[in-house]
This record gives C-alpha cells, structure tokens and sequence, in this order.
C-alpha cells in the first residue's frame, strides 16, 4: 500500500483502525476499526472485481459447459431414437448435423452457476474465525454483493419479478447500511447468514434443471429449499424481528452522539424495524409463490419451476427456441 497514492488507499484496504477499547467484551485479540465514508471506496473496488469475476466465469466457464452438456445429451438422444427406428442399434445420418442447445437455456443456466459461485465465494473468503477485521470485511462485501446484484438485474432481460427483486435489494442494501453505521453488526451478521443460508438451493435446483439431469435431483433441491427457506425466514427471522424490537431498547442506549460514534435513536431504530418488517412481507409473498410451485409438483407430477422469475417479460429468444 505504500505504492499507491494516498487517494487510492481506501480502494484497496480497510479504513479507519482504532486502538482497542477498554474492557471489550469480544474479540478480544482482533484488531478495531471504526466506519466512516471511506468504506464505500472498498465496495467500489469489490462491486468491480464481482462485476469482472462473473462475466468471466459465465463466459468461459459456465455457458461452456452448458453446451457441452447440453449437445452431448442432445446427441445421445438423437442416436438412441434413430437406432431404435432403423431396428439395428445403429444411427443414421452423415455426420453433418450440427446440435446445439438453445441459446436461451445455455444463457438461464450461466446466471444460476454465477449465483452459487458469488454466494460461496463471500463465505469461502471469510471461513477463517470471524474478528473485528474479518467482520468488516464481511459486512462490506455482502453489501457490495447486493448492489451488483441491483447492476445485473437492470443489465439483463427483465423477468416477470423484476420490480419485486429491485424492492427486495435496495431494502437489503438499507438495511445492511443501517446496520453497519448505526453498530447494529451482531444482529446484522444473523441475519444476513439467515438469508444466505437458503439462497444457494434455488439457483443449485434451477441450474441442475437448465442441464436436464434427473427429475428428482432438482426437485429434492428445491424440496429442500422450502424447508430451508421456511425455517430461516418465516421462523428464525421472526424470532430476530421480534427481539429487534423488544430487546434493542432494553439493551442499548437511544444516545446519538456522532462525536462519539453512536448512532441509535428513535428515529433510527423505527426505521430500521420498519425495512424489517417489510423485507418479511416481501418474503411471505414469495413462500406462497413456492408453496404453489410444490403443490403442482405434488398433484401432478411435473417437476419443479421457479415461478418468480423463469421466464422473461419480453422474450426475444422465442424464435430461436
């Protein structure tokens, strides 16, 4: 860091060190730090290296391998069925047929895989025993995380939730700024693990659907999914709303001293609640969507879709299709 200039420190490093406070009642042998403005230009940096890690992985990895996949089963398929009709085992043709998978399943499978990679990477950086750095760290990669989530939503087709994802990732990206300047990061912490624990269960069930693996696969993924989701948000997430309320005010000070950084008011703490409880609104919402979904899978038999956003408002790939 002694390299760069002074104005491109913060790009490429945490902001803000302090001494250790007196008496800490955790983390005892981690090193402090405050927020403060500067703690934007990290996210910068981390919302760029997302934006280039996806688009490379997408490119030259996932959509790949998707039409590999996709053309060998395709291929597989077309033989076994000319054999069948020629009554010899053996397929017929010149060799010269060229099979290619759908633009449009090879381009919803990418995003599926970029999905998992993304969420495991914000947790693969931050495996090691969780400090004072490595929770700020954390808490401004998962905020980096949400805002390109809101860059790729508006740079992609729009799908049929696009107004729902948009409301769910700004109230997010609030909440998760809230809790981060205001000194809310315990709860905060749970409850962005509480999220995240279920996210990787509906592109995981979708992408195994798009490569056309077993039925059960994919439906056992999105079986567990539900259960996950129900458990994280509709139960443990309640239980954190609740003591929000309840146990904050009894806990915590309502002192807002920016000199001394505390931040907590009634104001602030209404506001916070409020995002809260709109997020689960939000929530509920879509666990009816999925309930749907898992009572058409049961009463009749076809696999699981994803409702909420499988399919495009204004579809250009019909043609192709």
């Amino acid at each position: 860091m002694d390299l760069l200039p002074s104005w491109l420190v913060p790009f490429f490093s945490l902001s803000y060190p302090v001494d250790t406070p007196e008496n800490p009642d955790s983390f005892l042998d981690s090193r402090y730090y405050v927020t403060g403005r500067k703690d934007i230009c990290l996210a910068v940096t981390i919302i760029a290296v997302f934006a280039v890690l996806r688009d490379f992985f997408r490119l030259f990895v996932f959509e790949p391998f998707a039409s590999w996949k996709l053309s060998r089963d395709l291929r597989y398929t077309l033989a076994r069925e000319a054999g069948k009709a020629n009554g010899n085992g053996k397929a017929n043709g010149n060799g010269h047929h060229v099979l290619r998978p759908t633009k449009k399943t090879i381009k919803k499978n990418a995003p599926q895989c970029a999905q998992i990679w993304g969420t495991g990477m914000v947790y693969g950086v931050l495996s090691h025993p969780m400090g004072l750095r490595a929770l700020k760290i954390y808490y401004i990669t998962q905020t980096a995380f949400y805002l390109h989530q809101i860059l790729v939503l508006n740079a992609e087709a729009r799908r049929k939730d696009h107004v729902q994802m948009m409301t769910h990732h700004v109230v997010t990206v609030l909440l998760m700024a809230m809790s981060y300047f205001y000194n809310f990061t315990r709860v905060g912490c749970l409850i962005m693990v509480l999220m995240d624990w279920c996210d990787i269960f509906l592109p995981m069930g979708k992408m195994m659907r798009y490569l056309e693996l077993p039925q059960i696969i994919s439906d056992s993924t999105f079986a567990w999914f539900l259960v996950s989701w129900f458990v994280t948000r509709h139960i443990l997430f309640v239980i954190v709303i609740k003591s929000a309320i309840f146990d904050l005010p009894r806990l915590l000070r309502f002192d807002w001293d920016v000199v001394r950084g505390h931040y907590v008011s009634y104001g602030s703490h209404g506001v916070f609640i409020i995002s809260l409880l709109a997020l689960e609104v939000m929530q509920i919402l879509w666990f009816w969507t999925i309930c749907r979904v898992a009572w058409r899978v049961v009463t009749s038999g076809e696999g699981a879709s994803d409702d909420r956003s499988d399919d495009e408002v204004d579809s250009t790939d019909g043609k192709e299709d």
